[in-house]
């Protein structure tokens, strides 16, 4: 391969078999100049994308450890997830990242009103946000707060392969945040987070969700949906009322077999939140 252009310390664009492509390493361009020959145990990452000139542009714009700490964060959460996420996130989380650190120099901090429900939702992509801000607090010093993981989570959720893009991803993970809203009001509760029975009803609402689209939903037969609704009424007109957003503010309906299983989780968390009320 021969290099093309240098972009940074790390980052080289080369002509690889009269393809123009973005080779990444550890002090790949050090003494090196246009023309020179790169050997491929040098290059640790070779990047092929149609947007290869977004990442070009975005590796001359921001500082080159913002460009590094994401190359690690990317690398660490390949090794955690046990798989290779999309090329496209060398561009959107970097970008995001460098922004997100500049913001925090500048004493800026962005809430994350997801934050609950990406926790849940994205278990392992949320530790890896969480590793990700403690890295950075290690390399830079700057204290990255906790919504900053939630963020670094849902870049890496969209990078997986089939997992939908980001807006996909937000919008399913606002409704879900919507309709957990709903469930406190109507129930006049307060739900803790670490909870098994929130973390199941959450991940019920988000199959639910994505059926609702697929068209495989559950079924439950007659019987044991009129004894859910005799034995659990308020769980049952509560999960009414979740139906209702879903239908009114999202144009999505739910059939009823799926009312009495969304009206079982309901009620595990209220006789959970019972229990912790007489404690």
């Amino acid at each position: 391969m021969k290099i093309k252009k240098i972009l940074n310390n790390n980052a080289v664009v080369v002509k690889d078999d009269q393809t123009e492509k973005i080779a990444i390493g550890k002090g790949i361009a050090f003494n090196k100049g246009k023309n020179d020959i790169l050997k491929p145990q040098e290059v640790e990452k070779l990047f092929v994308m149609e947007e290869t000139g977004k990442l070009q542009q975005l590796i001359l714009r921001i500082p080159e450890k913002h460009f590094e700490i994401s190359e690690e964060i990317i690398s660490y959460a390949e090794e955690k997830l046990g798989m290779k996420l999309s090329d496209h996130i060398h561009i959107v989380l970097t970008d995001h990242l460098s922004f997100a650190i500049e913001r925090e120099q500048e004493g800026i901090h962005l809430q994350n009103k997801l934050l609950q429900e990406i926790k849940v939702l994205y278990k392992v992509e949320f530790e890896i946000g969480m590793w990700a801000i403690q890295h950075i607090k290690k390399r830079f010093k700057i204290e990255m707060p906790i919504d900053e993981a939630g963020y670094i989570a849902l870049y890496i959720h969209t990078a997986k392969p089939k997992s939908g893009d980001m807006q996909t991803t937000v919008r399913q993970t606002a409704i879900i945040s919507d309709l957990i809203q709903t469930i406190t009001k109507y129930l006049n509760i307060t739900i803790d987070q670490d909870d098994i029975s929130y973390q199941r009803l959450i991940t019920h609402l988000r199959y639910s969700i994505s059926r609702v689209k697929h068209f495989e939903l559950h079924t439950m037969d007659e019987e044991m949906l009129e004894m859910i609704k005799k034995k659990f009424p308020i769980s049952y007109q509560c999960s009414k009322e979740v139906v209702k957003v879903l239908k009114n503010t999202y144009e999505m309906e739910l059939p009823e077999s799926e009312i009495g299983f969304i009206s079982l989780h309901i009620e595990r968390l209220k006789q959970r939140w019972k229990k912790e009320e007489k404690k």
